[in-house]
């Protein structure tokens, strides 16, 4: 098709808001399910790590044995998904996490919770990998920065409520709070079993052709995406989740609810974006908002380790937030545009999660190194210089024909 008529045609299309699809709206409740159920976990793993007798350290593996698990296993994930189609390997593995998390309220000494702990993870990484794959199927190719942006908001509006929810079921017991994530995960698991659609796509999902790693990697936009996500996992996941506590706590003395609050608002940051990235992300295209978002993000955090008050640090957060939500969706949607709804895209699915994974580790480890050597300024604004890296990658991206 000549660019000139193609052009054309996609902009009829765009022209059209299509609507949602059915299948969609079950992941999406199911997705909310999932991160509800994580976000009530969270504040109380580390302590009950520690009511086994052990230190601060030890607690802290606890946290990062599930996330190395998760980037250990997604190359076998992908093959999975590859192999048996997305939503045999979704249900399979939010039931393993939901087995595993089960157990860790049964867990009688730390060495059994480390155990249980990073077997969830790799139910963890099945179905993330397998809810990205039935995001690509089932998405209108030209809603699926809306769609990206949909999801994308159940998991962080499920994240902000289960934490709040974990705090006041931490009053019936440490352990109580991994039974209900249990509970959830068996939810979300028939949710998708039973609601998903078994049309002609569920029917013939595990016969598709793999899109094969080195054939992604040839095409640009895909480059782009991963290069953009590793950027993105350093700054947005590892820095934020690491750094900002400490920081808050070091060099503005302040106390641990500030640094909540900072974190908090980077979250509605991100939910305010993903209210209208979504749809900016078909009508524009994806590089204008992945570059946007790039550099928003990249100021936001850059320059927090300058903040010299909370309220600044306060608003540094929400303009960070803000561009991870502004950047996510256009992410997303050019990683599916390039495997398309033909292709089972389990190696390249995996390689894109897994990128953001190592991003979340390595970030951390050197921007802690760089802020007891030379500050926190300099830590933050090596963060901030990595996403601002990330975006000549985009230069060479060619909007493909969307199918």
């Amino acid at each position: 098709m000549p660019v000139r008529a193609f052009r054309g045609a996609a902009s009829r299309s765009l022209s059209v808001r299509p609507a949602v699809p059915r299948d969609v709206w079950v992941l999406v409740v199911a997705a909310f399910a999932i991160a509800i159920g994580f976000g009530i976990v969270a504040p109380v793993l580390p302590q009950f790590a520690t009511s086994f007798g052990v230190g601060a350290t030890a607690a802290s593996v606890i946290v990062s044995v599930f996330a190395f698990a998760r980037l250990v296993l997604a190359p076998t994930a992908g093959a999975l998904v590859d192999r048996l189609g997305e939503r045999p390997v979704y249900v399979i593995g939010v039931l393993t996490v939901a087995v595993f998390t089960g157990s860790c309220a049964f867990a009688g000494d730390y060495w059994q919770l480390l155990l249980f702990r990073g077997l969830a993870g790799i139910g963890s990484t099945m179905f993330t990998i397998s809810a990205s794959g039935l995001i690509v199927r089932l998405a209108p190719p030209e809603a699926r920065g809306r769609v990206s942006g949909l999801y994308a908001s159940s998991f962080l509006l499920g994240s902000i409520a289960g934490p709040l929810v974990g705090g006041l079921l931490a009053g019936w017991g440490l352990r109580v709070p991994f039974l209900v994530y249990a509970g959830t995960l068996v939810v979300a698991a028939s949710i998708v079993g039973l609601l998903l659609g078994r049309g002609r796509a569920a029917r013939t999902e595990s016969r598709l052709p793999p899109l094969r790693l080195g054939e992604a990697l040839a095409l640009p936009p895909y480059r782009a995406s991963i290069v953009a996500n590793f950027a993105n996992g350093w700054a947005t996941f590892g820095i934020r989740m690491a750094l900002v506590p400490l920081f808050a706590a070091a060099a503005l003395r302040a106390s641990p609810a500030t640094a909540g609050l900072a974190l908090t608002l980077f979250a509605l940051g991100t939910a305010l974006a993903l209210t209208f990235s979504g749809r900016l992300v078909d009508s524009w295209g994806r590089r204008p908002l992945a570059l946007a978002g790039l550099v928003v993000a990249a100021a936001g955090t850059g320059f927090m380790g300058l903040s010299d008050s909370d309220v600044v640090l306060y608003a540094l957060s929400a303009v960070a937030g803000f561009g991870s939500g502004l950047l996510s969706p256009a992410l997303q949607a050019t990683v599916a545009d390039a495997i398309g709804r033909d292709r089972s895209g389990g190696a390249p699915l995996a390689v894109f999660q897994m990128v953001s994974d190592v991003g979340s580790i390595v970030g951390p480890l050197l921007a802690g190194l760089l802020a007891d050597s030379v500050g926190y300024g300099w830590a933050f604004a090596v963060s901030g210089a990595c996403l601002v890296a990330a975006m000549p990658a985009w230069a060479a991206y060619r909007r493909r024909p969307l199918n």
